[in-house]
């Protein structure tokens, strides 16, 4: 079972992860201006709103006192001080048992405390209700009376107010920055954008544009897809030449070998004269990679079938394999013919059958080419995929090819957005390579 982390839960983007370190410390201010200040100013303001309260409560006490020394109505003193004092006061034949108050409601618990440390005769409170009044049972000089204080004697009004100011406030300046954002990612994903497409050997339209970091790195990136681009075409322009004039000593020799009388040593240097035009080919191939070559859309399916004909026609066999329905997309047809013909070849060349599967793999085009062959050790595939590689014991030494078949199906793969993958045919018991080109980038299936 894989073990569940934090990591797992954050985004990997770049946008993502931007956006959090700006959400992250908005939220936490708001949080802690919440906590530290409007419930610890909040309830601090309570608390000294009570406390006069009960000052004044105590003074009411001492004059209702003073007045019924003297024969004067306790309770009608005490109501008629009551409205002086703004809050109103009614006879009690009873109290609740405990306080109420609703459970979030900070300021009154503070109120309340006062109150019970401070006011002689207490018997409850009660701010759940009616939260705009506070009710208070009071063993006062006229007996229990209940007290209807207005809540604004006790604690600042409107709290919510700070909240609702420091959440709007933090919003518009979220959308603000989210936008600011947003403009700053956009020349660094404009430049991934343009790596990823020269990685398929395409060339898209690139500036330098962004921060002085962005800029810095949209310039490097500019001088070494040039400087790339130079030396593919000095590799190209090189090759070419060289195999160009081998090419015309290879001529004269095979013309030279057609007017000699047949036997086994004509025969023998023919088969070396066109082993050498096959390499010659091969570094071409090589070289060119995918060249200029535009995208168009095929249909998969009979795209294979043509390159199978081909190769047949060339002495390189191989079956179709009817799979499922055939996806279509947009190739480089002849990079990627001869990135197919080039593993047909290599099969035969060390098996006695090739078959060749198209299949859909979820947003993945896969064309399977296995063989029953001896295949390649797994900790050599690798290896295999390097130019100019030639395995020893896993591949026969005598078959011939100069090692570049495997490569210039990579090269053809990776043009396309997607890879090579070599692998054990579990059906044949030989090699099983797959060219896996991604549709979500290229096309789209037709079932």
């Amino acid at each position: 079972m894989m073990a569940v982390t934090v990591k797992s839960f954050l985004p990997r983007g770049l946008y993502g992860r931007a956006a959090l370190i700006l959400i992250v410390p908005v939220a936490t201010l708001v949080l802690v201006v919440s906590v530290v200040f409007v419930q610890r100013h909040y309830e601090s303001v309570a608390r000294q709103m009570t406390r006069a309260l009960v000052a004044e409560l105590a003074l009411l006490s001492a004059v209702v006192e003073a007045e019924a020394g003297r024969g004067a109505d306790a309770l009608g003193t005490l109501q008629e001080g009551a409205r002086a004092l703004e809050f109103e006061v009614e006879p009690a034949t009873d109290a609740p048992g405990a306080d109420l108050r609703a459970l979030f409601d900070f300021s009154g618990r503070a109120a309340i405390g006062v109150l019970r440390a401070e006011l002689e005769g207490l018997r409850a409170v009660e701010l759940r209700e009616r939260p705009s009044r506070m009710l208070i049972w009071w063993q006062s000089p006229a007996g229990l009376v209940q007290l209807e204080v207005p809540r604004a004697r006790i604690s600042a009004t409107n709290p919510h107010q700070l909240l609702v100011l420091m959440l709007f406030t933090g919003l518009l300046m979220t959308a603000i920055s989210f936008q600011y954002l947003r403009n700053q990612l956009k020349p660094i994903a404009r430049l991934a954008a343009a790596a990823d497409a020269f990685g398929r050997g395409e060339v898209v339209p690139y500036s330098v544009r962004g921060a002085t970091e962005v800029r810095a790195a949209g310039a490097a990136f500019l001088e070494m897809r040039a400087r790339i681009e130079r030396q593919i075409e000095q590799r190209t322009l090189m090759l070419t030449g060289v195999s160009h004039d081998l090419r015309t000593p290879l001529t004269r020799m095979r013309l030279g070998l057609a007017m000699l009388d047949p036997s086994d040593e004509t025969a023998a240097l023919a088969g070396d004269v066109a082993e050498m035009e096959r390499m010659i080919d091969d570094f071409l191939a090589f070289a060119r990679g995918t060249g200029t070559e535009a995208p168009q859309r095929v249909a998969l399916g009979d795209f294979v079938a043509g390159v199978i004909e081909r190769a047949a026609r060339a002495g390189r066999s191989a079956q179709l394999r009817a799979g499922a329905p055939l996806p279509e997309l947009e190739v480089r047809a002849d990079a990627l013919g001869r990135a197919i013909e080039n593993l047909i070849a290599n099969a035969n060349r060390h098996a006695a059958r090739t078959e060749v599967e198209v299949l859909r793999d979820g947003d993945t085009a896969v064309i399977a080419v296995e063989d029953d062959g001896p295949g390649i050790p797994e900790d050599r595939r690798a290896e295999a995929l390097r130019p100019f590689t030639r395995l020893g014991a896993a591949r026969d030494p005598n078959s011939g090819g100069v090692g570049l078949g495997l490569a210039i199906a990579e090269g053809a793969a990776r043009a396309h957005g997607g890879s090579l993958r070599l692998d054990r045919s579990a059906r044949l018991g030989g090699l099983r390579a797959e060219l896996r080109l991604p549709l979500g980038a290229q096309g789209h299936a037709h079932p």
